[in-house]
């Protein structure tokens, strides 16, 4: 099975949690499975942006990025986060390769268009996974940072979910995983819904039951199921360990995101 992981930031920070997410992947690899990891840094670029005396703007989750800011994002996602994720692995006898999206040419993004605009944001409108397959074919998993290459042949920073969702529907995934700090999506009484079907999401955002980070991730989650991916599950990282069995057995953590 093919299975596309997605990691935050907020995870990267945790050594033991990175330890059992980097675990969960090798196991998945171990068993015959062909796993890419998509992963973001928000925390790690927002702590670099603040050295740098820059303070971060986000608008509905999404990260005002100017020329400075985009070039920090390059430096710290497909550099030092990157980089961290492949050791990672490698400490579980696991092969990684490093990737940026523009590396290859896996993804090509075009300035998404927003008011206000947020600079140097972008969307991914094509993508090329050949990479990805000879990677796999060697037995390894590609880490991919969120950084992609336009057309017009700047780089610009994607919000890592819909990395995900990009990377998930271009290998045509049997199932995405966002690994995350939180244990789900809350409802309006405040407890984590266990099955969110697409039908809902809109309602959740109108009545701002869901707001910042959770609204490019739902968008993600609901890109991927249109676009032919089998299963997309919001998943604690606390409990990353039933990654191996998720799709073969029943598991009850986290929220699984379904087409009505």
């Amino acid at each position: 099975m093919r299975y596309v992981v997605k990691l935050g930031g907020a995870t990267l920070e945790n050594a033991e949690l990175l330890h059992q997410c980097a675990l969960a992947i090798a196991e998945l690899v171990k068993d015959g499975n062909s796993v890419a990891l998509v992963h973001g840094g928000g925390v790690q670029l927002t702590r670099t942006l603040k050295q740098m005396g820059k303070q971060s703007e986000f608008i509905a989750g999404l990260r005002v990025t100017d020329a400075e800011t985009r070039d920090a994002a390059l430096m710290v996602l497909a550099g030092r986060v990157n980089k961290s994720l492949v050791a990672a692995l490698g400490a579980h006898g696991q092969s990684a390769v490093g990737l940026s999206g523009g590396d290859g040419l896996i993804f090509r993004a075009r300035k998404k268009r927003t008011a206000p605009d947020l600079g140097f944001v972008g969307e991914i409108v094509a993508s090329d996974p050949r990479w990805l397959e000879a990677i796999w074919k060697m037995g390894a998993v590609p880490v991919i940072s969120s950084i992609a290459l336009g057309y017009d042949g700047e780089y610009y920073n994607v919000n890592a979910d819909e990395m995900a969702a990009a990377c998930a529907g271009a290998c045509h995934a049997d199932a995405l995983v966002f690994l995350t700090d939180v244990p789900g999506v809350r409802g309006a009484d405040g407890e984590v819904m266990r099955w969110l079907s697409v039908d809902q999401i809109e309602m959740l955002r109108k009545t701002e039951v869901i707001t910042g980070g959770m609204l490019p991730k739902l968008s993600a989650c609901r890109e991927a199921l249109l676009n032919g991916v089998k299963r997309v599950r919001i998943l604690p990282a606390e409990v990353a360990a039933v990654l191996p069995d998720l799709c073969s057995s029943r598991v009850t953590h986290g929220t699984e995101v379904m087409v009505a």
